[in-house]
């Protein structure tokens, strides 16, 4: 493999997207609810600024966690599938981990830093929410993951509280009155992102569950075991378009957003398998790739319904 592959694997570079599509939704509601109609420009910078510093944010989360693997041995035991199980770059020895490591600090570093900035030039609420990304970053394999925190800062860091700050730091001002900052369907329509991210990161916790066991994690696949975590999965699917179903009915936003409806089937199919065979690792892993579509395809159509309401 060359250098460059071997990196692209070791940040998991095919699922930055997630990243991409959530600040998406930030931005597409920002054009939906700017400001002052009348005045404000997009700023196509701080666009830019605010994904660099998301995605920074996620390649950091892989590489913390990946490094961790390695150390605790979870990594050298783990059933590796496309979605679940780690790059494979440092067990197999392409890459050190000194390296590893280095670029993490590097990446928390420059998203905190980017952070930062908006908490300066919009709200001091971003600095808030970019210390719980921060703390989300660097403490979940080793404290999070251990005590069954670790899906709901996943969701939160790399799900809702994405939208809602890339919305804040689009449009706020830093005298702005912390109640204002955030119109409802804004903070609806983060919520459904939140459950999908926690949801990708908890399925794909069934085909590591005996090597996380062994590693000193007690996530709530390890808690609960596969069958009851199968049941919990689908149950938050159904929350998740069940939000987006009522959305329009209650006037919180326009029919467009039942776009966001068309990945059902693949949730459903997720679902269905995980409950028949979470405890076959072969029969689960096209759940696995069912579920990442339908995370990416739910997010995605989301930005799009805004857009479209907005032509």
């Amino acid at each position: 493999m060359s250098y460059f592959k071997i990196w692209m694997a070791q940040i998991r570079a095919n699922f930055l997207i997630l990243s991409v599509f959530l600040v998406l939704i930030g931005l597409a509601l920002t054009i939906k609810y700017p400001p002052d109609p009348l005045l404000y420009h997009f700023n196509f910078f701080h666009a830019g600024l605010l994904l660099i510093g998301v995605v920074s944010a996620h390649i950091s989360v892989n590489l913390f966690n990946e490094y961790s693997d390695y150390f605790t041995k979870i990594d050298f035991n783990t059933i590796r599938t496309p979605f679940s199980g780690g790059s494979g770059m440092l067990t197999s020895g392409n890459i050190k981990p000194r390296q590893v490591l280095t670029v993490a600090v590097v990446t928390l570093l420059l998203a905190f830093s980017i952070g930062v900035y908006f908490s300066l030039m919009a709200h001091w609420i971003i600095i808030v929410f970019s210390f719980i990304g921060f703390f989300s970053i660097v403490f979940y394999t080793r404290f999070l993951a251990r005590f069954m925190l670790g899906e709901v800062f996943a969701g939160l860091a790399l799900g809702t509280l994405v939208v809602m700050g890339t919305y804040i730091s689009m449009t706020a001002s830093p005298g702005l009155v912390k109640d204002s900052l955030l119109p409802s369907e804004v903070t609806w329509l983060s919520i459904p992102p939140g459950i999908l991210t926690a949801l990708l990161l908890f399925i794909n916790q069934f085909p590591d569950m005996e090597a996380d066991r062994e590693g000193g994690r007690n996530h709530l696949v390890i808690r609960l075991g596969r069958k009851r975590s199968a049941w919990v999965y689908t149950a938050g699917m159904f929350i998740t378009f069940t939000i987006i179903l009522v959305l329009p009915l209650t006037g919180l936003s326009s029919f467009w957003i039942y776009l966001a409806l068309f990945p059902i089937p693949l949730a459903v199919k997720s679902s269905i398998t995980a409950i028949r065979h979470g405890d076959n690792n072969a029969k689960l892993i096209p759940a696995l790739g069912s579920n990442v579509m339908a995370v990416l395809a739910t997010d995605l159509l989301i930005a799009v319904a805004i857009f479209i309401e907005m032509l």
